[in-house]
C-alpha cells in the first residue's frame, strides 16, 4: 500500500503511454477513452484497447447533456468486452480518458461514476490541449480514504508535448 491506503500503481510502460497520448491527440477536441490490459497475475499492462467515445450518443449515465469535449462513455460492445475481460487471462487493469482542458485530475463526475471500486481497475487521466498532451495521472481506489487517490503522475516535456 502507498499513501492514502491505495495499492501501488499498475505499471504502464512508456510505449503504452505513447499510444494513449497519440489517442488523446487524435481525439481532441473530444475526450478519448479506452482501457489497458495485461496478464491477470502481473503488476503491469502491455496493451491498449482504444474505444469510441459514445458521449455524443447521449449514453452517459449521469451527464448525457455534456458534449464529447467534456465527457466520455465506453458503451455497447466495447463496454461488454471490458466487463468480460475481467474474468479472463488478460483483464482490463486501467481505464483511461482525457481531459481537454489540459489537466489530469479525477473530476467530480469521474468520482461520481467510479463511486467505489465497481470494476477492479485503476484509472488514468490524460490532460490534452490543442497543442498536445500536457500531463497524465493515475488513480487507484483507497479503501481507507473511500475514494480514488493519485498514485502516479507524468509531466510531459515540450519535446513530447505535440509529437
Amino acid at each position: 500500500m502507498i499513501a492514502g491506503g491505495a495499492p501501488p500503481p499498475i505499471a504502464i510502460p512508456d510505449a503504452v503511454l505513447a499510444q494513449i497520448y497519440d489517442h488523446a491527440r487524435a481525439a481532441f477536441p473530444a475526450e478519448c477513452c479506452g482501457y489497458l490490459i495485461g496478464p491477470a497475475a502481473a503488476d503491469s499492462v502491455d496493451a491498449v484497447v482504444a474505444c469510441r467515445n459514445a458521449q455524443p450518443d447521449g449514453e452517459h449515465p449521469t451527464e448525457p447533456h455534456r458534449g464529447a469535449d467534456t465527457g466520455f462513455v465506453i458503451a455497447g460492445q466495447e463496454l461488454l468486452a471490458l466487463a468480460r475481460s475481467l474474468d479472463g487471462p488478460r483483464p482490463a487493469r486501467v481505464v483511461y480518458h482525457s481531459h481537454t482542458n489540459g489537466r489530469a485530475y479525477f473530476s467530480a463526475t469521474d468520482h461520481a461514476l467510479a463511486d467505489g471500486p465497481a470494476y477492479p481497475v485503476q484509472h488514468l487521466v490524460v490532460g490534452v490541449t490543442a497543442r498536445g498532451v500536457t500531463e497524465a495521472a493515475q488513480f487507484a481506489w483507497s479503501a481507507a480514504a473511500r475514494a480514488y487517490v493519485e498514485v502516479a503522475r507524468w509531466t510531459i516535456g515540450p519535446e513530447e508535448h505535440a509529437r
